[in-house]
């Protein structure tokens, strides 16, 4: 069972494409299916972090409209956040998702159980992924990966009545 689900943030929650303005910050496009698979598999009893090799307040900000609490940005080496974020929390490796996309990915990849590639990553990181997703990053790849593992674990209608139920005491 997978209890912690990590993802990378350019090539993955977005297209990978930056726009560089007049100012330092760089602009992010989100897509809301892959925001929607982060807060189902919050419901659904996972962890859920952010981990990117850059940073941006774009990522401080989207993380927390989803309520993710673990954000690592301009982490060095994703291999070794990764084997602390998953002994901070108790964890096998085969309990967890990592998806990725790009070459920066592959140390955390090669570690976790199912390591899950966007349908448009580099042909080394699909190589060692358990899956493969049919949407390209920023497209709802993250979303498909979270709905792989929720329907194969039992609980995808489980999460989507937790989603109701708290828009319904929301309103």
């Amino acid at each position: 069972m997978i209890k912690l689900i990590i993802v990378d943030v350019d090539g993955v929650l977005t297209d990978g494409t930056v726009v560089v303005g007049e100012t330092d910050e760089h602009a992010k496009r989100f897509h809301v299916h892959d925001g929607l698979g982060l807060r189902l598999a919050m419901l659904a009893g996972k962890t859920v972090a952010i981990m990117t090799s850059a940073g941006s307040d774009a990522i401080t900000r989207r993380a927390e409209q989803l309520g993710v609490e673990r954000v690592y940005q301009y982490v060095p080496d994703k291999g070794a956040a990764y084997d602390k974020l998953r002994d901070e929390l108790g964890l096998a490796d085969d309990e967890v998702c990592y998806i990725g996309d790009d070459l920066l990915d592959l140390p955390a990849m090669t570690r976790a159980g199912f390591p899950v590639a966007v349908g448009d990553a580099d042909d080394e990181v699909k190589a060692v992924a358990a899956l493969v997703t049919n949407r390209p990053g920023g497209h709802g790849a993250v979303r498909e990966a979270v709905e792989h593992i929720l329907k194969g674990e039992s609980i995808w209608q489980e999460a989507i009545a937790r989603l109701n139920a708290a828009k319904e005491a929301a309103t």
